[in-house]
């Protein structure tokens, strides 16, 4: 008699999140992605306004969220936001400041590495040390990028900072794996989003983003959802210290 194996499957039910950089683009898709996945959702981001907005698009979708207005390079309220553990952490919170490396600012390469680095290794720090003392599992997933494998025309400081958190994904996942926490990265491509309109609305830009993928399109926030629920559910269980790479097809070529 042949027994079936029996998919895990991507059901959040009963699951607490959080999710940073939730008030738009990538965030807001991971967090409606996990919500409507059945995980209760607190939406955090510095803008109280448009998080709000987002909280009652979810909340009146039948979804069950909060808002919770945070800064996140400011880490004595990060630690105090993760005191109650999450099963799942999604870091969508970023910066990017493009310029020749030999044009970089100081100002810039620091502002970039607080929140692309620093406060994503204390988010880590944080939201796994709660979970160790509650003897619990997790995921958790930093939306990083394809620029964390390869490099880009004027993207030096941001390649750097991004390199940097895959470094700092895969130590994180041997120091914490067995206490059954998984810490893991999505890694896009060019994401359509209201950050990003500004480089594909440049001509010469849009050409070598279009030349780059190997896929006809560029990406959408919705190609972001199902990578999100993967990695936050018990679909991934045997998945840590890795990139899923969401990039149609760039660092293949």
């Amino acid at each position: 008699m042949t027994i079936l194996p029996k998919s895990p499957g991507f059901d959040l039910t009963g699951k607490r999140a959080l999710v940073t950089g939730a008030s738009s683009g990538i965030g807001l898709a991971c967090a409606a992605a996990v919500a409507e996945a059945g995980a209760h959702v607190v939406c955090a981001a510095r803008r109280a306004g448009p998080l709000q907005e987002v909280v009652e698009a979810l909340t009146g979708a039948g979804f069950s969220a909060q808002a919770l207005t945070l800064d996140q390079t400011d880490l004595p309220a990060v630690k105090a936001a993760c005191a109650e553990p999450f099963d799942i952490v999604v870091n969508s919170a970023g910066l990017a400041r493009h310029s020749p490396a030999v044009e970089t600012l100081p100002q810039d390469f620091d502002a970039v590495m607080d929140i692309n680095l620093r406060s994503a290794y204390f988010l880590s720090s944080y939201a796994a040390d709660a979970l160790m003392k509650a003897g619990r599992p997790g995921s958790i997933i930093h939306i990083s990028s394809q620029m964390g494998q390869v490099g880009g025309v004027d993207r030096a400081v941001y390649c750097a900072s991004k390199h940097a958190v895959e470094g700092m994904v895969k130590s994180m996942a041997i120091e914490w794996g067995k206490a059954g926490i998984r810490i893991n990265t999505i890694a896009p491509t060019f994401i359509r989003t209201p950050l990003t309109q500004g480089t594909f609305s440049n001509p010469e830009r849009l050409a070598w983003i279009m030349d780059k993928i190997k896929l006809p399109r560029v990406g959408e926030v919705e190609d972001i959802m199902g990578a999100a629920v993967f990695l936050a559910s018990d679909a991934s269980a045997m998945v840590t210290g890795t990139a899923l790479l969401v990039d149609g097809g760039w660092t293949a070529g």
